[in-house]
């Protein structure tokens, strides 16, 4: 790396709130402290429009400010300014005690702790510009918290077993019961929509205390030995996408939805926002029912945004 932007700035001392503002955003930006007054960046697109923002903000109060490119022929002199590994490691602590203190009694409120968790672990890796083992060794915690997480709200999560997925015909799942466990996370809400909207429409959901409560003449899904569960790296809802051949690309991002919130992996965006709505509904819902209906709007709501979004690209 030669090439950076050094920022040097005096700040006016009558205006403590906007020296503050000042030296937020410069830290919010990962600029590092050369001395007194002097700041460095990497000479990218985002970090010129981060201190040109700084900038401007401390000469319109009145301030000094010089952004100058600065050429380094080492290459490396600097990057050692920008190690992150202090707070890669505060931030592995916090998840350790999230982790230690997971208990299926207290999952619920823990997904609040985890997005913060998450948020700040984005906000970490948008300033780490030489990223090194550490962030990967979080980002694996931060997955495998979630997926603790999940597996405490979801009591008796199924195994996941490699088998071949049969083509199956909707027209034979015609007024079917389809069972699952009693108290629905992710992973059931979701297949019990897709159920009733894509597969049996005049399908009856029936909610068991446990597997085995399972009637010989009912659908199981998402347990043990149940007709759909997990099946190599497809969690219930992508088994039953695979079944019926519903491969809609619309569909395609609710099931990477759902995966993540079930087993971990790859985080999108919706990701955060939809589990908080989910874990709301949970903890204010006891009829599963009524939660179900709660839950298939907000995946109708997310389906219709998608189709947009498609429409969109093309």
């Amino acid at each position: 790396m030669k090439n950076w932007l050094s920022l040097i700035i005096g700040l006016p001392t009558a205006n403590a709130t906007a020296r503050m503002r000042a030296w937020r955003a410069l830290k919010a930006s990962g600029a590092a402290v050369l001395r007194d007054g002097v700041y460095l960046l990497p000479d990218t697109s985002g970090c010129l429009e981060a201190l040109s923002s700084i900038e401007r903000d401390i000469l319109s109060i009145n301030g000094t400010a010089y952004l100058l490119p600065i050429q380094d022929p080492q290459g490396e002199r600097f990057i050692p300014l920008f190690d992150r590994s202090e707070d890669y490691t505060s931030l592995s602590a916090e998840i350790d005690a999230c982790r230690d203190q997971l208990t299926t009694d207290n999952a619920l409120a823990s997904t609040k702790q985890i997005r913060k968790l998450r948020k700040a672990f984005a906000q970490l890796t948008s300033i780490d510009f030489f990223p090194g083992p550490a962030r990967q060794r979080v980002d694996t915690a931060l997955q495998e918290l979630e997926s603790a997480v999940s597996l405490a709200l979801s009591a008796d999560e199924p195994c996941s077993h490699d088998q071949p997925i049969p083509a199956l015909m909707r027209q034979d799942y015609q007024g079917r019961i389809w069972a699952t466990r009693k108290r629905p996370w992710v992973d059931r809400l979701a297949s019990a929509w897709l159920i009733r909207r894509y597969i049996d429409r005049d399908a009856r959901i029936l909610w068991l205390d446990t597997p085995q409560d399972c009637p010989a003449n009912a659908l199981g899904f998402d347990f043990d030995g149940a007709a759909f569960s997990h099946v190599g790296n497809r969690v219930t809802f992508e088994t039953l996408q695979a079944s019926f051949a519903l491969d809609a690309p619309s569909l395609g991002k609710v099931a990477a939805l759902v995966h993540y919130l079930d087993v971990g992996g790859v985080q999108p965006v919706e990701a955060a926002g939809v589990e908080r709505v989910l874990a709301g509904l949970r903890a204010s819902i006891l009829d599963d029912d009524q939660l179900l209906a709660a839950a298939s709007a907000i995946f109708d709501g997310l389906l219709t945004a998608f189709v947009h979004e498609e429409k969109n690209d093309e």
